[in-house]
């Protein structure tokens, strides 16, 4: 039989579809892509906006529609943060929260037999273990994600995903040990580390993220150690020095912001001020050559002033991101932004973000073009647009001209120039 995984959001739900796959492979299912004729369909969602919500009631609607026949699976942060919503999409055949993930194959197998609905999705509860299988393969990419972690103690004032994940729990040591062993076997160079909350590794079990980040120095094969987005007030001096030490770390930090505004930060019920981040970006641009702090930034929260906003394009600015993630607010239920006082409209909320969008952008643009001249490593990932394109360890994109296919390969390069979107350089020798 074959089965094709359609997944929206973020790397974390990417992980959790190789899972799947795998899952389904070890089960005697043939896994497609989600434009092949399938027998089975599952959309593993993510509810973090409600234009995400929207997008996961599309695409189950869409595969029913076009294969009215074949077992179409819901999947997911919406089943589990929202089950009514999704008990709401007829289309779907089976049911399941994330934390049910590992009974795919059983409720398929069911579903096949008798074609009755299959609603499955248990509640997160305090205290429970990490849960995961060790994934052997990232099908289709040149870096795997690894997730370590899993769930959030935050409660931010915007967000969903406590609902959705649960509390935070860490994987074992000795099987990220183990999974970083067989990535490596399989030729990955590079790995990302990704959690829901993802700087809060181990401090259930009595590690830290350094000690995932040392076990990945450690395996031999890897060559690149990548942070997914981490929480600011969890990086501390310790954690910074730890990460410098290490050969393979990539200077690459992805810390969310949100506002640059402190009264804003607080309704938002974030965990930091303005000037408690940017002295944590200083600090890591003193301990990093050529790091790259990205972030993301939500525009229109409610209560929002016009004076708080200028606060958030100052403070950006200020701290000169290599790129920002921009989002207009988006009202998730059940969280406490919901009903605060001053929702804005949506046509504030996106003029802002386009306003935003444009000071990060000219930002981004004088960063690559701060790259002209420099060498880099770059690893390359599958051709795109008739080049050869890839990752710098700060993940700047480069494009290169070569009649050699370099997927996977980490080579150097001169940066000659950039087009505004990637840089632009040539070969020059291997990075063994």
């Amino acid at each position: 039989m074959k089965a094709a995984i359609f997944t929206l959001g973020c790397k974390v739900n990417q992980y959790e579809s190789e899972e799947m796959a795998e899952m389904l492979t070890r089960n005697g299912f043939l896994v497609v892509d989600a434009k092949e004729d399938a027998d089975a369909y599952i959309v593993n969602s993510c509810t973090v906006t409600a234009e995400s919500n929207r997008k996961t009631r599309q695409a189950v609607r869409h595969f029913k529609k076009l294969h009215p026949d074949a077992a179409v699976v819901l999947t997911g942060c919406v089943p589990q943060a929202f089950p009514e919503e999704a008990l709401a999409v007829k289309e779907a055949d089976i049911i399941l929260g994330n934390k049910n993930n590992a009974k795919l194959i059983n409720a398929l197998r069911q579903w096949f037999r008798d074609h009755n609905a299959i609603t499955q999705i248990e509640q997160h509860e305090n205290h429970e273990p990490y849960e995961g299988a060790i994934i052997t393969e990232f099908s289709g990419h040149t870096r795997a994600f690894v997730k370590i972690q899993d769930g959030c103690n935050r409660f931010c004032s915007y967000c969903a995903i406590p609902f959705a994940r649960g509390r935070s729990r860490s994987k074992p040591l000795d099987d990220i040990k183990k999974e970083l062993t067989l990535l490596a076997e399989k030729g990955f160079q590079e790995v990302v580390f990704v959690g829901i909350n993802l700087s809060a590794y181990g401090r259930d079990i009595g590690l830290t993220l350094c000690d995932a980040v040392n076990a990945a120095e450690e395996t031999d094969g890897i060559e690149r150690i990548r942070l997914g987005s981490l929480e600011p007030d969890h990086i501390t001096d310790e954690m910074i020095a730890s990460f410098a030490s290490c050969k393979k770390f990539c200077p690459q930090f992805h810390l969310s912001l949100q506002s640059g505004s402190d009264s804003v930060l607080k309704r938002m019920n974030r965990h930091y001020n303005a000037e408690e981040y940017a002295l944590l970006a200083t600090n890591l641009r003193d301990a990093f050559d050529d790091v790259a702090i990205t972030t993301d930034i939500i525009t229109g929260f409610p209560g929002e002033t016009d004076e708080e906003f200028e606060e958030t394009l100052r403070f950006a600015e200020r701290i000169r991101f290599e790129k920002v993630h921009v989002f207009p607010f988006s009202v998730r239920e059940g969280t406490k932004a919901a009903s605060m006082d001053g929702q804005l409209p949506n046509a504030v909320k996106n003029e802002r973000a386009a306003t935003l969008s444009a000071l990060c952008e000219e930002i981004r643009q004088k960063a690559f073009h701060d790259t002209i001249g420099k060498t880099v490593s770059v690893l390359f990932e599958a051709p795109k647009n008739g080049a050869q394109f890839g990752y710098t360890k700060n993940y700047t994109p480069v494009c290169v001209e070569s009649d050699e296919t370099l997927t996977g390969k980490i080579l150097k390069v001169l940066i000659k120039d950039t087009d505004g979107e990637i840089c632009i350089g040539v070969l020059t020798e291997s990075d063994s």
